[in-house]
């Protein structure tokens, strides 16, 4: 399911990286992994927050590239900074769980919270899903955590192509 979504991601809303991108989603779809990741490697070295997510789910799950968290960390996190929303919510589920990265109560409802707040109110499902994450992780932190949460979440701003 999520690579047909990385897939419609890929060739539909994202036209304006067409060719290597269909290139890249098409090899993804039909499971030549190296390849896929040697496309998205080279658009994600340009600055595409999706291929950027769809390289770290390749090193996230070892496919096409060796197992490495630490990259998959790595491009979740250029993504995320740029305003990707799937890779906001993978490092906020990431930093909440301890999984990967260090547990972060913080950083994680940051995360979260940019992701709640960046849906359209049309997405109500997925809306719903991060604001009772978010909201489920505020239980287990104090004040002093959540204000410096939302501080964080109201100073953070997109950076294109982020490093």
């Amino acid at each position: 399911m999520l690579r047909w979504l990385v897939f419609y991601l890929c060739c539909v809303v994202s036209p304006a990286i067409a060719g290597p991108a269909e290139d890249a989603a098409a090899a993804d779809h039909r499971g030549d992994y190296t390849t896929a990741a040697r496309l998205w490697r080279s658009l994600a070295d340009q600055g595409s927050a999706q291929a950027q997510f769809n390289l770290a789910t390749l090193y996230q799950d070892g496919k096409g590239v060796p197992l490495d968290n630490v990259q998959a960390t790595h491009w979740y996190r250029r993504a995320a900074n740029q305003g990707h929303q799937a890779s906001q919510w993978q490092l906020g589920l990431m930093h909440a769980e301890g999984r990967i990265v260090s547990q972060d109560y913080v950083q994680a409802h940051m995360w979260l919270n940019l992701v709640a707040a960046g849906l359209p109110a049309s997405d109500q499902s997925n809306r719903r899903t991060a604001i009772a994450e978010r909201d489920r992780l505020a239980t287990k932190m104090t004040p002093e955590q959540i204000a410096e949460a939302q501080r964080l979440a109201r100073e953070w701003k997109p950076m294109p192509g982020a490093k």
